[in-house]
């Protein structure tokens, strides 16, 4: 029950920040791309690396309730895939074939090394 009350917190902290980025996104840059979604699926894609890289070196007793709060909550709700595939699916219905292969591929393609240099900064930094 303890892990739930860890996700459901992590997750509620996670949704309130995605929702801050894409708001400050449609603020600061416009509604004409989903520069906002990009950035959180992004940023999380990063910040997972770190965790997950930071939770193998470092060994620590709380991994799992850390896991459970971050991994699983807060960066599980922060990160957008659902929406990402949305505005694909939206990009596709107005015909903006080329934006939604770039959008689509770019997202995939710097989210993974995202990933990799999350787990090589802080395996340089614990090492």
């Amino acid at each position: 029950m303890q892990h739930l009350f860890l996700i459901a917190i992590g997750g509620a902290l996670g949704a309130v920040a995605r929702h801050g980025v894409n708001q400050a996104s449609l603020r600061w840059i416009g509604p004409e791309f989903p520069w906002g979604i990009l950035a959180v699926n992004v940023l999380g894609s990063f910040a997972i690396g770190l965790l997950v890289g930071w939770l193998a070196l470092a060994g620590r007793p709380e991994a799992t309730e850390i896991r459970f709060a971050v991994g699983i909550g807060f960066l599980g709700a922060f990160t957008t895939m659902s929406a990402f595939a949305l505005d694909i699916v939206l990009m596709i219905e107005r015909r903006e074939f080329l934006t939604a292969l770039a959008y689509g591929g770019g997202t995939v393609i710097v989210s993974v090394l995202a990933v990799f240099a999350g787990l090589f900064l802080i395996r340089t930094v614990m090492a």
